[in-house]
This record gives structure tokens, sequence and C-alpha cells, in this order.
């Protein structure tokens, strides 16, 4: 398509597309839908925009776009549904110059392909939305099948795509009353386009589709989707006269079926139509019973509906009242519920953000803490933090209690007050009377006589001969403590060398454990880098200067004639120097000292 003759709003567009990113991209792409909407459809105008916006690409950034997650899309779901029709607008009538064969038998498959998936997943929103939000999905939903509709419409060849595509099959089995409608009226549209279009498909695919209508007759008493369900069996019963025979030897229940569940329900011409196609394979006097008995089920129940209706005319006033109180009442009970619901998701939200802001500053004064503590106190920091919350817990815990077994204590701790003021005014009154009576002289108290005095003084004296009191000088009580507190000097020195020792031992055996993890996941001398080497260079002096005197002695020893080899394995190794070791042990960092 040569450049000059392209419309500037397209290339406009398709330069801001190319050079968006991508969660930009969907609402650019709305605005096909005022480019198009510029000409008349079916004009050449029409044609020529068309064919500029698949030139560039714009037709696949939508098919594209409809494979995202819709939810993380801006705009959702309605921009998803908008873009399933431009897409859709697009494709009918343009006319493709080049690579024809791959728009027809690769580009529109797939975009059928995409936009089924779209309604597949709006029908599940649908399904799990709340009740303010149903009716949003089932327009959505309306919009993509739609664009089906007008997508098929206009290439007649896509109906028997749409009929064998799995996603329409399990589109068309929902149990689902609205979307179900929906998709039986998508199928009544196929079949008004292309009549032949069930003699084009797969027996699979055909019996499935005959056998999901036959089982929403059979399984539902809802007449929206009975009369929908007759509609299509009586459609293809009349398009294609070879499915009638299939129909009468598949399904021969379907007739009683019909008559019992179907019969006056407001669509008794379709049925009976789709009877009369039914029964003409049948024998005549098997048609003319079949007819009779319709003919009387027919009249025996507008009998039972006309007494029913006058039935109920008569109760109709009090009905109403009735109903509508109810009405009422119910509307009332959905509004508090609704607000009873609001104010406990408000409720919930603000103590869910509370708890989270609280977790939050804990997490960041715990984290300052931590670097402001020594290493070695993180541990005794833990177990602190550890029991304050235990007892913060156990504190709530136990007001919590207190506060719920409070009323049934209420009553109780009356009756205990009550009882402590009457007891205390009683003793009032009982040592006012005593007070006001006269002590009588016999109730005097009686002391002591002069031999009583003497004997227990006698007895004092005594006691305190046998037990004198110990007594200490003042040297000895100094050369006490001193010794007391040589022994307690001695105890703390012996203690901190104890616990350096079990540090320095601990440290040692941390620097083993790794050097031993080191070796039993090294590497085979094939597979071994210069890098390795440098991991396994030792950090320890006493052992590089072993490994050094090991080295050079092997060097010797291989060298050496066989008979100087002779009583090796009885000569031992040289010691090493003490000097050597205690240099690594004193230069370890324990503690943070040397």
């Amino acid at each position: 398509h040569p450049m000059a003759a392209a419309d500037p709003r397209v290339l406009a567009l398709a330069a801001q597309v190319t050079e968006s990113r991508e969660q930009d991209i969907p609402p650019l792409l709305l605005e096909l839908k005022g480019i198009l909407n510029s000409a008349s459809l079916g004009s050449e105008e029409s044609k020529r925009i068309k064919q500029d916006i698949y030139s560039y690409d714009l037709t696949q950034y939508c098919m594209l776009v409809l494979r995202q997650d819709h939810s993380q899309l801006r705009g959702g779901w309605a921009t998803a549904a908008q873009l399933a029709e431009i897409l859709s607008h697009c494709c009918v009538g343009l006319e493709v110059k080049e690579d024809s064969e791959e728009f027809y038998t690769k580009f529109l498959p797939s975009a059928v392909d995409n936009l089924l998936v779209l309604g597949r997943r709006l029908q599940a929103q649908f399904i799990q939305a709340i009740k303010d939000e149903k009716q949003d999905f089932l327009r959505w939903f309306q919009t993509v099948t739609g664009a089906i509709c007008w997508l098929f419409g206009g290439h007649i060849q896509l109906a028997a795509c749409v009929l064998q595509n799995d996603h329409f099959k399990q589109l068309l089995m929902t149990d689902d009353v609205e979307t179900a409608v929906i998709m039986m009226s998508v199928l009544h549209n196929i079949l008004k386009v292309n009549s032949c279009v069930l003699l084009q498909v797969d027996e699979k695919t055909l019996l499935s589709m005959l056998d999901d209508l036959v089982y929403k007759l059979s399984s539902t008493t809802n007449p929206v989707i009975g009369s929908a369900a007759t509609k299509l069996l009586l459609l293809v019963a009349k398009f294609c006269k070879q499915l009638v025979k299939l129909l009468t030897a598949r399904y021969k229940g379907l007739n009683e079926l019909l008559i019992k569940q179907w019969t006056g329900k407001g669509f008794d011409r379709d049925v009976g139509q789709l009877l009369d196609l039914l029964c003409l394979d049948q024998q005549s006097n098997g048609k003319g019973e079949m007819q009779r008995k319709h003919q009387a089920a027919c009249i025996i129940q507008a009998m039972w509906r006309g007494f029913q209706t006058r039935k109920r005319l008569r109760k109709l006033p009090q009905a109403v009242t009735t109903l509508q109180r109810s009405f009422r009442a119910k509307r009332e009970q959905e509004l508090q519920h609704l607000k009873k619901q609001k104010e406990d998701e408000a409720l919930q939200l603000q103590m869910q953000l509370q708890r989270q802001r609280a977790m939050r500053l804990f997490h960041e004064r715990q984290l300052a803490v931590l670097k402001i503590i020594h290493a070695s106190q993180v541990n005794k920091y833990m177990e602190e933090m550890k029991d304050k919350s235990a007892l913060t817990i156990q504190r709530f815990w136990r007001g919590y209690r207190a506060r719920r077994n409070f009323p049934q204590q209420r009553q109780s701790l009356k009756e205990d007050k009550a009882a402590v003021v009457i007891q205390r005014a009683a003793s009032k009154f009982l040592e006012k009377q005593r007070r006001k009576r006269p002590l009588p002289p016999w109730k005097d108290p009686k002391g002591l006589s002069d031999e009583q005095r003497l004997a227990l003084q006698q007895k004092v004296d005594d006691y305190i001969r046998l037990h004198p009191a110990s007594q200490m000088s003042e040297e000895v009580s100094k050369e006490l403590h001193m010794q007391a507190q040589e022994k307690l000097a001695q105890f703390l020195l012996r203690n901190r060398l104890d616990q350096r020792a079990a540090q320095r031992r601990k440290t040692l055996l941390a620097q083993v454990n790794t050097d031993v993890e080191l070796l039993m996941n090294a590497p085979g001398l094939a597979e071994t880098t210069e890098k390795d080497l440098d991991v396994f260079m030792s950090r320890s002096v006493p052992v590089a200067i072993k490994a050094r005197q090991s080295h050079n002695d092997m060097l010797k020893s291989s060298s050496w004639p066989w008979w100087k080899k002779l009583g090796d394995e009885f000569v031992e190794n040289n010691a090493i120097p003490d000097d050597a070791l205690n240099a690594e042990l004193e230069t370890l960092f324990i503690g943070g000292k040397k």
C-alpha cells in the first residue's frame, strides 16, 4: 500500500502506537472507532481506511491486546469489549489485495478464537460478580457476541469455524440463564447466515450441539431457555431436512418432553411446528393419535389455567397488599444489610491499615535497634523482645477475659460491696456502744506481784548467762572480708578465661567445618580452574607451613633412588614448630577483639 495514499489519522495513530508503552496502547486503539465512524458503511473511503488499518498492523495490535489480562488494562473489560467491536468492524468489508490467503486462513480464524476466549472470560466474570456489577459484565458480553455475529456475517465461511471452536462449545454449555440465551441467539444467527453449516461440520460437533439443546429442554423449566432451544431445534429441522431423522432416532422421548413440559408456556406455535416436523416420518395412525392427545392436553390445560386465573383474581387485592408489604420489608432488609456490609468492610479495611502501619513501625524500630546493638547481644535482645511480646499478649487477653466476664460478675460485686458497707456500719455502731458502756471493775487487768516479777527477772538472767552473744574483733572481720574478696576475684578471672577459651573453641570449630564443607564440594582435578585454587589457599599459617614442607619432601623423595625409599613408612614426619602453631591462634578475630 503506498505511503502517500494512506489516511493521515491512521498513519499518526500507528506512529503513536509504535512509540508508546505497552499499557498505553489500548486507549490509543480506541481512537480507531472514531476513524471508522467518520466514513459511511460500505463506501470506498471506508474500505480504504480499513485497508490502511490492516496494512499498518493496527488490527494485529488489537488481537494482541485481546490476549492480555484485561483486569490489568487501562479501562479494564470495557476497553476489551470496545476493542473486540473495533476488530470485527475492521475485518468486515476489508479487501486484502496482498497475501489474501493468509488473511482468510490464519488471521480471521485467529480473530474468531480471540473473541471467543474474551467471551469466556467475560462469562466467568459475570457468573462470579456481585449484584451491582452483573449488568456491566452482561453488557460487555453482549458487545463481544455482537462483534462475533458481525464478523461471521461479513465472512460466511467463518460460521463453521465458530461452531467447531471448543470455546464456543463451552460458552453454549453454560448453566447461567442470561448468557445461555445470548449464546443461543448467536447460534440462531449462524444458522440464518449459513443454513447448511451443520452439514459442513464434523459429526462430533453436530451431536454435541444437539445434545446441549435437548439437555436444556429437559433440565430446566425456565420458559426463556425453553423458547430459545425450541426455536433453534425448529430452525435446524426446517433448514436441514436430513437432521429430522437424526432427531427422531437419537432422541426418542423428545415428542413427549415437548408435549408434557413445554406446551402452554407461551410458544405453543413453535412447539406445534416442531412436533409436526418430528412426526413426519412416523406412521399416519401414530401421527393422528399424537395430534389428538396434543389437542386434548391443550384443552385441559386451557380450562385449568382459566380456573386458576379466576381464583387468583379473586385474591388479587389481598395478594397485592401482602406483596407490597413483603417487598418493602425485603428492600429495607437489603438496604440495612448493604449498609452493614459497607460499614464492616470499611472497619475491616481501617483495621488492616492500622495493623500494617503498626507492623511497619515495629519492624523499623527493630531494625534500628539491631543496627545499634552489638552482634553478641542480639540473641539476648530477641529473647527479651519475645518475653515482652508474650507479656503484652497475656495482658491483653486477661483484660479481654475480665471485660467479657464483668457483666456476669457485676451482681456478685454489688452484693459484696453492699455486704462490706453493712459490716462497716455494724462495726461502727457496736464500737460506739462499747465506748458508751463503762467497764466493770472485775474486768480490770491484773498486774504482776513483786514475787512474780523477781522470778521472771531471774529466768531472764539465767538465759542470758547460758546463751552469751558471739562477738568478733575488728581485725578478724577485716581478714575474713579480704579472703572472701580474693576468692571472688579468682572465681571471676577463671570464669572469664573459661569463656574466652570456649569462644575460641567455637570459632576454630566453625572454621574447621567451613574448610570441610569446601573440601567436600570441591570439583575434580579435571574440572579445577585458577579460581578454585584461590579458594583452597589456606588461611592457617601452620597448615600452609606443613603443606609447603610436605611438598618439598615429596619433590626430594621423587628424585631419590629406590633403595633410599625403603623404610620411609617408619620415618616420622617433621614436627611443626610451636611458633607457627601459635601464629594463627593469636591472630584469630574473636568477639571483635584480637
